[in-house]
């Protein structure tokens, strides 16, 4: 019992001294708690627990623009944004909001459109009432310009279709109102019009042998249409595929992982004495760290290059969509090399920093797992609150993301992706820069 006492407070003594390794274990679990749960908390808005904000472009100016926006208020799936200030927002103010990613809709009403709905409504319900003696007539078509649904190409299935199924029950609410008004003043004019019109009677006094029967055919085909915009080159639009969102996200994730082994392979290095025989060598630090990135880079693109065959040849043969690359490899491989090189250089400089390896590698660990929570690995991030969509930004998981999804799903070119390829790269730069710096003074300590 003596011997187990004095083992724990050996242990406990340990650990006491180790002030860092104490925060790991307590502080970074709690963070991750904290953060994946506030990551969580919206996703509801995805299935319309909550409004979803989506900008309107009014461009008719008429009464459908106020009715969409007061049946939306009632409703509380989407929360309607009209206004930039003190003005109308305009259509190419909605698109580049759109293409910034501080919103992922917006509704366009074509001009005319209201006008256009009422007069459409009108004449269906004049022609409603027909004689007996006529055979049926087949639907009117909409000539109604429609309700224009805007989005990004990167928005996925559940948040998409909760957004069309809230937009689609306000356009019919609208329409049965508009229909049950124009049907209302039909049957009123034209009872005005029989008795008004002196009907005779015929000689055994018997109005009703005298009335034609009348047929009543209401049409049901909707007059509003609402439509998705085709994108910039005329085509229909994109819709991502779940290899598009996971592929790149979850090889991102396990290029960055990658800073478990890189930690541990230096401390086991300056524990060992190996990195203070490596120095007393001929060769430069930056040399030594060189070698390092090339290294380790290597295998990053090894493990990026795995996990694409995986979604582009494994995952058909499963049942599902597979991941397509297409012309823009390229471009696909330019953002896979700066991501590596970032994972790598994030790996080196915990491993520089860290005091003992399992600092390393629990920090390294929920380091990761909480800049992929926040970079959009696990959940998108336009489902996230809005405290967490402006935190995102600095995950460079979210940089090599959005870069993948830019070629994926938008058809991007390198010079779209360049603002993330150019985060990713002042990133290693930093982490790098943050490693030669503390070995050189380690080295000029010793």
């Amino acid at each position: 019992m003596t011997t187990l006492l004095a083992t724990i407070r050996k242990e406990l003594l340990e650990l006491r001294r180790d002030r860092a390794g104490i925060l790991v274990l307590l502080v970074m679990p709690m963070a991750l708690v904290l953060i994946v749960s506030l990551v969580q908390d919206n996703v509801m808005q995805a299935t319309g627990e909550t409004p979803i904000r989506v900008l309107l472009v009014d461009l008719d100016n008429g009464f459908l623009g106020r009715a969409v926006e007061n049946h939306l208020r009632i409703d509380g799936g989407l929360e309607l944004i009209r206004k930039q200030g003190d003005r109308e927002i305009s259509e190419q103010a909605a698109r580049k909001a759109v293409v910034d990613g501080e919103y992922r809709f917006f509704i366009l009403l074509a001009p005319g459109t209201g006008a256009a709905l009422r007069e459409q409504v009108r004449r269906r319900a004049e022609e409603s009432f027909v004689p007996a003696s006529k055979p049926a007539k087949p639907a009117v078509p909409a000539t109604v310009p429609g309700v224009i649904l805007h989005f990004d190409p990167a928005v996925q299935g559940a948040f998409r279709t909760a957004v069309v199924n809230s937009l689609q029950r306000v356009l019919l609410g609208i329409e049965l109102r508009e229909k049950g008004a124009a049907l209302s003043d039909t049957i009123e004019r034209k009872m005005r019009q029989g008795m008004g019109g002196g009907i005779p009677l015929p000689p055994g006094g018997d109005a009703t042998k005298q009335a034609p029967p009348l047929r009543f055919e209401l049409d049901t085909e909707p007059v509003l249409n609402l439509r998705e915009a085709p994108d910039s080159g005329g085509r229909s639009p994109r819709r991502p595929t779940a290899a598009q969102q996971n592929v790149p996200a979850w090889a991102l994730f396990g290029m960055f992982f990658i800073v478990v082994p890189v930690s541990g392979a230096l401390i086991r290095e300056r524990q060992s004495g190996t990195l203070r025989r490596l120095m007393t060598m001929p060769i430069s630090l930056a040399g030594l760290l060189a070698g390092k990135v090339i290294a380790y880079l290597l295998v990053c693109t090894a493990q990026f290059a795995l996990m694409v065959a995986i979604g582009s040849f494994a995952l058909p043969l499963l049942g599902t969509s597979g991941l397509v690359v297409g012309p823009e490899w390229p471009v696909v491989g330019i953002v896979a090399l700066s991501a590596a090189l970032a994972a790598t250089g994030y790996g080196i400089m915990v491993g520089v920093l860290a005091r003992s390896y399992e600092q390393a590698s629990v920090f390294g660990a929920v380091s990761i797992v909480i800049a992929a929570a926040l970079g959009g690995v696990m959940i998108p991030v336009y489902v996230m609150p809005r405290s967490m969509q402006a935190v995102s930004v600095v995950s460079p998981l979210a940089w090599g993301l959005n870069a993948f999804q830019d070629v994926f799903v938008r058809e991007g070119t390198l010079w779209t992706v360049g603002p993330n390829l150019a985060r990713l790269t002042l990133f290693s730069l930093a982490t790098l820069s943050v490693a030669w710096w503390s070995l050189r003074r380690r080295s000029e300590g010793e």
